[in-house]
């Protein structure tokens, strides 16, 4: 199945991407896609209902906007240097273990929403990562177990003020939690249908230019693996957001950086999942 979440930010209302492309609100039967629609075995019943032909479902218009798949996370737990063409360009070598860090997740937003430049900033870099969705709460599991543990996959962008992030000291979370830093979507893709995380070419576009064109076959750490590992850290909620890295091909890995700029147009797209597109707007 195809989760989205649709109409006005703030708003938005859950429906499902059918097999032939048409887009069907669920709101007569759902409250929204949540830890709550998670927790309580959410996925299910909207499968039976999907069977059933979505009764007193609603065609949405295409052109409606898209929100966030899943409804504000408890948290958005990233993955730093899990490529190795990105760690080399990132510097600081290889890690031994996951490196991870935070997004605040007031940054999310739908896939399409412009992003916004906050005062200060003059380094805004991309990153796109596949983004695994937890299904059921999870600590200390094994690898072997992680699989039972995922709802679906979307696409994240991990936008980042790299001053921010490298030279203000502290952690990495002050480059990451800005308004519109983590776009998501177009959609959540349950793990039934995209069964191997580990064979997805995923990319990059700046104004048309493609700038990453990776494989996800290259993370040194696997998505069962990333799942696993941070359940030992903390207990992982229905809902929650790992975002697992980027390849090669940001903005600051180009001599000289490439960073972005107001009216730049940045598309990401990965395998199975689709694509979103963000302009880069200043802040009002």
């Amino acid at each position: 199945m195809r989760l989205i979440r649709h109409g006005e930010a703030g708003s938005e209302c859950p429906g499902i991407i059918l097999p032939d492309g048409k887009m069907v609100d669920a709101s007569a039967e759902f409250l929204s896609f949540d830890e709550g629609f998670f927790a309580c075995g959410g996925l299910e019943s909207l499968r039976s209902w999907v069977d059933a032909g979505c009764p007193n479902g609603i065609e949405i218009n295409r052109n409606v906007r898209l929100g966030s798949p899943v409804k504000r996370p408890s948290k958005i737990v990233c993955v730093g240097k899990n490529y190795a063409d990105h760690a080399r360009e990132f510097g600081g070598g290889v890690p031994d273990e996951p490196v991870l860090f935070m997004k605040a997740s007031t940054a999310c937003c739908g896939p399409n929403d412009d992003v916004i430049i906050p005062p200060g900033c003059e380094k805004l870099d991309y990153e796109v990562e596949l983004a695994v969705i937890i299904g059921k709460t999870c600590r200390h599991i094994s690898e072997h177990d992680a699989a039972k543990y995922i709802a679906g996959y979307t696409i994240m962008c991990d936008y980042s003020e790299r001053a921010w992030q490298k030279e203000h000291s502290g952690q990495w979370v002050k480059g990451k939690s800005s308004d519109t830093f983590a776009p998501m979507g177009p959609c959540m893709v349950t793990a039934d249908e995209l069964a191997d995380s580990a064979s997805l070419s995923l990319w990059t576009k700046v104004n048309g230019e493609t700038r990453q064109n990776g494989w996800s076959g290259d993370m040194m750490f696997t998505v069962p693996y990333l799942v696993s590992y941070i359940s030992r850290f903390m207990t992982l909620l229905p809902g929650d957001v790992i975002a697992t890295g980027t390849p090669a091909g940001v903005g600051m890995g180009f001599s000289p950086p490439r960073y972005l700029s107001a009216g730049d147009q940045v598309e990401q797209g990965i395998e199975g999942i689709g694509s979103m597109c963000q302009r880069v707007i200043p802040d009002a």
